[in-house]
């Protein structure tokens, strides 16, 4: 929890709210296995602070729309819903009984900004400013994926698209994106798991 108020101003609602999610991952974890075993350990590193790398690179604005593609337990989602509290999440994926999960861990930290759908992503029909993921896929794949679903209009310093959470050599997998930007989590957080871990950003133009 210190490594979350490390590099975020919390409100005590907010440092509340992440206090109690160690808790309940690890009782729902015990029941539905939705983070492995070895690395429920490591919660507020590998899962809550990597999701909340998305928020060095960009503040959402209050009432901007953000859908989580294959969100799993709730990452990046319900990190980022808890510091955005004004931004509107929708949290989506193919595997219900995660995101019962989810729906429970939402409940219980009095998320309103959270809804979540259990379907594949390509049958969801809203648009949103920006859509998130952590590596579900390689990024062309994953580009198909959210094909018509990013809004018109752009209100935020960066023009609406993809943030994606990746890790590794992505030089060949992104070689045909002229306007995509990397960010390394290495300069914003101190612990050796961020070494290789980034926050990709592509701007997806609107299509109708």
């Amino acid at each position: 929890m210190q490594t979350i108020q490390k590099y975020f101003n919390l409100t005590p609602e907010q440092a509340k709210q992440f206090a109690q999610l160690e808790a309940l991952y690890k009782d729902w974890n015990s029941k539905i296995n939705v983070i492995s075993r070895k690395n429920i350990d490591e919660l507020y590193v590998n899962h809550v602070l990597h999701s909340l790398g998305i928020a060095k690179v960009i503040d959402f604005l209050p009432n901007a729309s953000v859908l989580d593609v294959g969100t799993g337990g709730g990452f990046p989602g319900i990190p980022l819903a808890i510091l955005f509290p004004e931004t509107q999440f929708h949290l989506v994926d193919s595997i219900g009984k995660k995101l019962k999960v989810v729906d429970a861990v939402a409940v219980e930290l009095g998320l309103k900004n959270v809804k979540t759908t259990h379907n594949r992503v390509e049958n969801i029909k809203d648009k949103y400013d920006f859509i998130v993921s952590r590596a579900v896929t390689k990024m062309p794949d994953f580009v198909k994926w959210v094909k018509g679903k990013i809004k018109k209009e752009s209100k935020h310093a960066f023009k609406n698209g993809i943030l994606y959470l990746k890790g590794g050599d992505l030089t060949q997998e992104l070689s045909n994106y002229k306007t995509v930007q990397i960010f390394d989590l290495s300069n914003y957080f101190d612990e050796v798991f961020f070494e290789t871990k980034k926050v990709v950003y592509l701007p997806v133009k609107y299509q109708k």
